[in-house]
């Protein structure tokens, strides 16, 4: 009788677990890696939470954000998808693009299959809001796994804001004291060593120290509900971050982000290593939306570039093989760049195909922040070393570094003989690459936009040659002058306008080297029927010190009515007043007759014209 009795209980202890398990994401803001003291023994915040969810799952060495700001990242992860490919690369967007056809954000999958599906509460995908649709049972600030139905699996995401960039622009909340000394705290190699730096970084620290408590509180509530071992959490920062110079740009500091993924007992048997692990194997966002699928037992969709990184077939051996990260960093609020980033092995590569573009460019919510303010004005002042002024400086087109030498990206390598073989490796498989995805940031967005229509990957498909003919133009600035200049006047003369407007950057990426295309440039300022062209053609002149751009410019921003290219614009004008040359530019010029000024009710231009009026 005992053991029929115990072989019953065994009966409905099986009939009782889950047949698919939960699955919570933890998520915080703009902290990268090093910012824990499970990454980093002696310079990280101590997490005593998140160090236990390690201890009984996994974590991952090299995980790796996409883009290094929030919409880019989360439109990365809801899709599943690289963004440049999609047009939902920029941030913040300035009209939201179509998913691809046929595809849908991936907790819909999951909704449909059963899942009770609940997001509190950040969404900012740069998409149409027509595609959340039937993505979420709720996304609210109250939405919590706790409405469904009894015995329902869920996937929860729960998102804090406690480590924010814009939690640095004070100070920390009424009577939360310093977890750690700022005497104490070691500071990048490429920040200023002050008092003010120092204090940044202690409350930085202090900060990891509060939003573990919140993660904490959140894994006991699962705890008391007895679902901690039917329940996959993942705690992961959103992007890298938030100290000047990480978060925002194509660098180790603003992509890579802390992974770990506790791992249920129930269903230890989709872990790919035993509890405990680290694990060296290179993940990205792109793979998130497969992973989860792939927990939930819901096929992948073949659209998804990602590949999972848990679940049923996932081998640790073809896991930790995985080698390579890939990000990208476009318009960040109103500052243009285009830079891509990645990661093979121990080496970092950066592709800048605006060089001349630096990082340091003016961008208001970035400097809002004391610290960043405060970096600026000693790099002005010739009070900082040369690591510390690069922020500061026009960039190589190209540039290499060892992260086990260097974590920083400190010291360029591309010019290191010894490199030279890993370069050229680099450089070919970006560009493959670039041309697979195809990437659309080499469309300018304003051009993009208004013959896009929004539909970023019909258009990515419709131009994928032009596309694949443009990057190889680009790429004409790793070349010497003399042997990248006979394509470069084949670009300048051709009736292709986005064409003439490579040819022009890549005139201002070799500077005064391209002094013999002064004149073409000349007549395409004053004549080209592409406005961008003319204002290309203008900031090439201007930064070589050769004419003044400002009438061409100017002029150009009474005649556009298009908001989007009128902040295009100001970059280039923030960029000639701010370089070494300081050219003069006054917005009333703007202000009293254009349209931008007069009409536009949208647009981050507006920070663009709210400095030049302070200059």
């Amino acid at each position: 009788m005992k053991s029929l009795l115990l072989f019953f209980l065994g009966s409905l202890c099986v009939l009782a677990k889950q047949d698919r398990p939960n699955i919570v994401w933890l998520t915080t803001e703009d902290n990268s890696s090093t910012w824990y003291r499970l990454y980093n023994p002696e310079g990280g915040a101590p997490m005593p939470n998140v160090e236990r969810l390690a201890q009984h799952g996994l974590v991952f060495n090299n995980a790796y954000s996409c883009g290094p700001v929030c919409s880019v990242a989360r439109s990365t992860i809801i899709s599943g998808r690289y963004a440049p490919a999609l047009g939902a690369q920029y941030h913040r967007k300035a009209s939201p693009v179509t998913m691809p056809p046929g595809l849908k954000m991936f907790p819909a999958y999951l909704r449909e299959a059963g899942y009770y599906t609940t997001n509190n509460s950040k969404t900012d995908y740069n998409f149409l809001p027509e595609f959340a649709k039937g993505v979420w049972d709720e996304s609210s600030r109250k939405a919590s796994y706790s409405k469904r139905k009894k015995g329902q699996p869920f996937f929860h995401v729960q998102n804090w804001t406690i480590t924010h960039e814009g939690q640095l622009f004070g100070g920390l909340p009424n009577g939360v004291q310093l977890a750690v000394s700022p005497d104490s705290v070691s500071l990048f190699p490429y920040h200023q060593d002050t008092a003010l730096m120092r204090q940044k970084y202690a409350e930085y620290l202090t900060r990891h120290t509060l939003v573990d408590q919140e993660i904490g509180s959140f894994v006991k509530r699962l705890e008391e509900d007895g679902l901690l071992e039917d329940t996959f959490i993942f705690h992961y920062g959103d992007h890298g971050g938030v100290l000047p110079g990480s978060k925002g740009y194509g660098h180790n500091d603003g992509l890579q982000v802390a992974m770990v993924v506790y791992v249920p007992e129930n269903w230890k048997h989709l872990a790919p290593a035993k509890l405990g692990t680290r694990i060296d194997g290179m993940v990205e966002f792109v793979d998130l939306s497969a992973t989860v699928l792939r927990l939930a037992g819901i096929e992948v969709p073949n659209q998804i570039d990602g590949s999972p990184f848990l679940g049923k077939g996932v081998n640790i051996d073809e896991l930790n093989s995985r080698d390579t990260a890939f990000g990208y960093a476009d318009r960040f609020d109103e500052k243009y760049d285009q830079v891509r980033f990645l990661r093979k092995g121990k080496y970092t590569y950066w592709r800048s195909y605006q060089p001349f573009n630096f990082d340091g460019l003016n961008n208001e919510y970035r400097y809002k922040q004391p610290a960043f303010r405060e970096w600026r004005d000693l790099a002005l002042a010739g009070k900082l070393n040369e690591k510390q002024t690069a922020f500061f400086k026009p960039r190589p087109a190209e540039m290499l570094f060892d992260l086990e030498k260097d974590p920083h990206e400190t010291t360029n390598l591309a010019n290191d003989p010894a490199c030279a073989e890993t370069l050229a490796a680099l450089r070919q498989e970006l560009q493959q690459r670039l041309k697979a995805l195809p990437d659309t940031s080499f469309y300018p967005e304003p051009r993009f936009l208004s013959e896009s229509q929004g539909d970023g990957t019909a258009f990515a498909r419709k131009h994928k040659a032009q596309i694949n003919k443009l990057i190889d133009l680009a790429d004409l600035q790793l070349l010497p002058f003399e042997q990248a200049k006979p394509d470069i006047t084949k670009a300048l003369e051709s009736k292709v306008a986005v064409e003439r407007y490579w040819g022009l950057i890549n005139c201002s990426a070799f500077g005064k080297k391209a002094a013999e295309f002064y004149d073409r440039a000349k007549a395409l300022a004053a004549s080209d029927p592409d406005r961008l062209v003319r204002v290309r053609a203008a900031e090439f002149l201007g930064l070589t010190g050769t004419v003044d751009p400002m009438p061409v410019l100017t002029e150009a921003l009474n005649e556009s009515k298009d908001h989007v290219e009128v902040c295009l614009i100001l970059n280039s004008v923030v960029l000639l007043v701010d370089s070494h040359l300081g050219w003069e530019f006054d917005p009333a010029l703007v202000a009293k007759a254009s349209w931008v000024e007069v009409n536009a009710k949208k647009g981050e231009f507006h920070s663009h014209l709210n400095y030049l009026k302070q200059k």
